[in-house]
C-alpha cells in the first residue's frame, strides 16, 4: 500500500512542480505580443496567452460570479478526487495504472486552480489592463489603459484569491486541407493549452479508453 501511495502522489507532484516551473517561465520571460516560437517544427508552437476560464480557455459563465464559481468547483473537484483515490488506493483489486491515471486528472486540476489562487499575488506587477483577457466588461473596476500616445479607461477583472488568469502556452498548429467539407482551410485544434490541461486530457482519454480493464465486470 505505501508504494501505491508514493507512485500515485509522486506522480501528482511531478506534474504540478512541471506545469508550474514552465507556466512561471513563460510568464516571465514573455509578452502577449511576442511572437509564437516553434517547438517542434511548425507544427507545435509557444504561445504564450491567459485565460479567465476553463481548460483550453473555455468559459463557465462570466464576469466575477463565473470566474468564482468556476474557482469553487476546482477546489471541490480536488477535494472530492483526493478522497476518491485515496478509498481505491486501499483496494487491492485497483489497478495501480487507474491510480497513476486519476492522479494525473488531480493533477490537473490543482495546476490550474494553483493560478487562480496565488498568481494574482506572484505577479502584481505584470497586470495589464490593455490586455483583452484582463478586461470584463461590467465589473465596475476601472482601471487606465495607455497605448500608441492614446489613453482610455477600461473596466478590468477582479483580482485576489481565486481570481487570478490561469497561464497557457503550447499550441498544435495544423491546418483541415483545403477539400474538407466546411472545415478546410480551417486549424484542426486551434485552443492553447498547458501541461495541466494536458495532464486532465490525458486522464479522462484513458479512463475512456480503458474503462473496462479499470472497471470490470464482477
Amino acid at each position: 500500500m505505501r508504494k501505491r501511495y508514493l507512485i500515485t502522489f509522486s506522480v501528482v507532484l511531478l506534474i504540478l512542480i512541471l506545469d508550474q516551473v514552465v507556466k512561471i517561465w513563460v510568464k516571465t520571460n514573455f509578452t502577449h505580443d511576442d511572437p509564437s516560437v516553434p517547438l517542434i517544427g511548425e507544427w507545435f508552437r509557444l504561445n504564450y496567452v491567459e485565460n479567465q476560464g476553463m481548460a483550453f480557455g473555455t468559459q463557465l459563465g462570466g464576469g466575477m460570479w463565473g470566474k468564482l464559481l468556476l474557482s469553487l468547483f476546482r477546489v471541490g473537484a480536488i477535494i472530492a478526487i483526493v478522497i476518491y483515490i485515496l478509498k481505491q488506493i486501499k483496494l487491492k483489486e485497483v489497478k495501480l495504472e487507474f491510480l497513476i491515471v486519476a492522479g494525473l486528472v488531480l493533477a490537473g486540476a490543482a495546476g490550474n486552480l494553483f493560478d487562480s489562487m496565488f498568481y494574482d499575488f506572484m505577479f502584481k506587477d505584470y497586470f495589464d489592463p490593455c490586455l483583452s483577457y484582463n478586461q470584463v466588461e461590467g465589473s465596475g473596476i476601472w482601471a487606465e489603459c495607455s497605448y500608441y500616445g492614446y489613453t482610455e479607461n477600461v473596466e478590468v477583472r477582479h483580482r485576489g484569491f481565486l481570481f487570478g488568469n490561469v497561464v497557457d502556452m503550447f499550441q498544435f498548429y495544423a491546418v483541415w486541407p483545403s477539400w474538407v467539407p466546411w472545415l478546410g482551410g480551417s486549424q484542426v485544434f486551434p485552443a492553447i493549452w498547458n501541461i495541466a490541461d494536458a495532464a486532465i486530457s490525458v486522464g479522462v482519454i484513458m479512463v475512456l479508453f480503458r474503462q473496462k480493464v479499470y472497471f470490470p465486470k464482477k
